[in-house]
């Protein structure tokens, strides 16, 4: 079976009943890497190997999305916990500080307030132990977690 589309997200249904209620859900479990690729290989959690194959102008894959509605299942996408740091600066100006020295090292951060799940306003990026080290010595509050990030981090690319 090649998916071509994601049909819907089951984190993003309307209010009511559960349109998908009854229907057993198949998962392919990917890691956050793999959510940015637009052609892939994967196998379900119950052995049925599918291809995506994405328009480049399809978003990433997200935790939730819908692959695929039969009669009586579903295959959803889930996503497997990113090993992330946490960042919650006290003050904007040791948001600032943090926020430039992690630009310089190129690594993508994710912003949250304090409405998130989070409760909090935070910085999160994939761990590193060279920005933990850095956090550490900087005195800058962080925690180190594993978390299902909303959207995936991707390699910044950039040139001088």
């Amino acid at each position: 079976m090649i998916i071509e589309k994601v049909l819907g997200n089951t984190h993003e249904l309307p209010s009511g009943p559960d349109p998908y209620a009854g229907l057993h859900r198949e998962k392919v479990v990917l890691p956050s890497s793999q959510l940015v690729k637009r052609i892939q290989r994967v196998t379900t959690d119950h052995g049925k190997d599918l291809g995506i194959r994405l328009s480049s102008g399809a978003g990433d894959l997200r935790d939730g999305d819908i692959l695929h509605i039969a009669e009586d299942n579903m295959i959803v996408v889930s996503v497997l916990p990113t090993d992330v740091l946490v960042i919650a600066p006290r003050s904007i100006h040791e948001m600032g500080v943090v926020a430039h020295s992690l630009g310089n090292r190129h690594l993508q951060a994710q912003f949250f307030d304090a409405a998130s799940e989070y409760r909090a306003e935070v910085m999160v990026c994939q761990y590193d132990h060279t920005v933990e080290d850095y956090l550490k010595h900087a005195g800058a509050p962080y925690q180190r977690q594993e978390r299902v990030m909303p959207v995936p981090f991707r390699h910044a690319e950039h040139s001088h």
